[in-house]
């Protein structure tokens, strides 16, 4: 409740969507160093609101801070660059913070004191930098493009055990979230993600109907599509239009199970919303595009079946893993330099196969027979092209690694050109996203801060908060 002299349209849903859309234009996206500077000025410029803390040690070396700016009872933690390919948060979490900041009535309407950490792997974000200066060219994004193996990935680096799966290799960064996470005991837990093309889409650990309404109207106020097509897993319960059910490792778990998939070859560890859901609080993901297409929000049907359309994309998948991993087998010998982009690399190259053999299973359940709809072809068909500029510009990156330092041997230098020349027919071969827009970035971070300011001031006290 808002009390006091301060205005009641304060984070009301219409005050939520005015500051989601008056927002600055933004070029391209802060690098590591400049997003630190960032919150170190607004410390040094305001003492009597905002403190730092060190909570974590990158695997490099480098010190991970969460500041910390005054406010209210309740606990809010927004966490940056937990996958370090996803930096929209970047400019998120410096909007976020420096409204807090300069807007006494913005927080005590919100009621909270807020945790933020800028990126909490500030090692994989350096190693995006390359493409930040230029967001909107995909062939430079996915050429730059850096996403680290799974375990790896501190969002999916907590601690699991179910049935037969087992993890608990966690990162010194993920610990520094944990250990957070359980110091504070947040109300509310803010995940900063996004995705790539198409349109926008949610994660909520509960459901709630009046904080599901401003999601909703977020984008179309911002001129951005919701994402209706292929959800990016099958088993997630929908809330409401592209607003999802956080989901469980369980319910992954259990579902590859049920289609006789070897669970344990897809799931590793657990991710920091179920770690929260510890402590009752409400989890929110924001996924949302660097591109956008109309065919993200089309639901009309086609005369292809979804088994087919399923069938279909698989083979492609499955050709593009094939190939990659071929030229991958054959390098192995010669790649003495253990880098980011061949660890990962080796995790991601085989993956293509497998998630296409769990395509073709999907694709004989009874519930496959219905028609495809417009929304998911688009996302079947650019799902493919995506993962092989991404997972191929990786691995081109990790052959280009060891030529770099001067070890490549003369086979090794065969196998960098043929597979430099096998992504250059992939970028050059027509996509069904070739006529996709470049979204401004400032509506991006809109429809980001306008979730969060919603998720603090609406969903905290809908029925099921703690």
């Amino acid at each position: 409740m808002i009390e006091g002299h301060v205005s009641e349209t304060v984070c009301s849903p219409e005050d939520i969507l005015r500051r989601a859309g008056r927002l600055a234009e933004r070029t391209g996206f802060p690098r590591t160093d400049d997003l630190w500077a960032h919150f170190a000025d607004l410390e040094r410029r305001h003492p009597d609101l905002v403190s730092s803390r060190r909570i974590a040690t990158s695997r490099l070396g480098e010190p991970i801070r969460v500041y910390t700016i005054a406010g209210g009872p309740r606990a809010n933690i927004v966490v940056g660059g937990v996958h370090p390919n996803e930096p929209i948060g970047s400019w998120t979490a410096i909007q976020l913070a420096d409204d807090l900041v300069a807007d006494a009535d913005l927080r005590t309407a919100l009621d909270a004191t807020w945790h933020i950490i800028p990126t909490i792997d500030p090692d994989g974000l350096r190693l995006n930098e390359g493409w930040f200066d230029q967001p909107g060219d995909r062939a430079h994004y996915a050429r730059h493009f850096y996403r680290p193996a799974p375990d790896e990935q501190v969002e999916w680096t907590f601690p699991n055990s179910y049935k037969r799966a087992y993890f608990d290799r966690v990162l010194p960064e993920t610990l520094g979230l944990m250990l957070l996470i359980d110091d504070v005991k947040p109300d509310l837990l803010v995940s900063l993600h996004n995705g790539e093309m198409g349109g926008v889409y949610y994660y909520l650990s509960r459901p709630g109907a009046a904080l599901q309404d401003v999601l909703t109207r977020l984008p179309a106020s911002l001129g951005l599509p919701l994402a209706v097509g292929e959800p990016e897993s099958p088993y997630l319960t929908e809330y409401g239009p592209a607003i999802y059910g956080m989901g469980h490792i369980s319910q992954a778990y259990d579902y590859l199970e049920a289609l006789g998939v070897d669970p344990t070859t897809h799931i590793g560890g657990t991710s920091s919303a179920e770690w929260a859901g510890r402590h009752g609080a409400l989890s929110l993901v924001s996924e949302l595009p660097y591109w956008s297409h109309p065919a993200a929000d089309d639901t009309s049907p086609l005369d292809e079946t979804y088994a087919e359309l399923l069938r279909r994309t698989a083979a492609d998948l499955a050709a593009a893993g094939a190939a990659l991993e071929e030229i991958l087998v054959a390098a192995e010998p010669d790649l003495t330099i253990v880098s980011p982009f061949l660890r990962a690399s080796r995790a991601f190259v085989p993956m293509l196969g497998e998630m296409a053999r769990t395509d073709l299973v999907r694709a004989e359940l009874p519930e496959s027979a219905r028609p495809a709809t417009v929304a998911e072809r688009f996302d079947r068909e650019d799902l493919v092209h995506c993962f092989k500029l991404r997972y191929g510009g990786m691995l081109l990156r990790a052959l280009e690694a060891q030529t770099l330092a001067g070890l490549a041997s003369p086979d090794l230098r065969r196998r960098t050109a043929e597979l430099a020349s096998l992504y250059r027919d992939w970028l050059n071969t027509p996509s069904i996203a070739d006529d996709a827009e470049v979204i401004p970035i400032s509506r991006l971070v809109g429809v980001q801060y306008g979730a969060i300011l919603a998720a603090a001031a609406i969903g905290a006290d809908e029925p099921g908060a703690s």
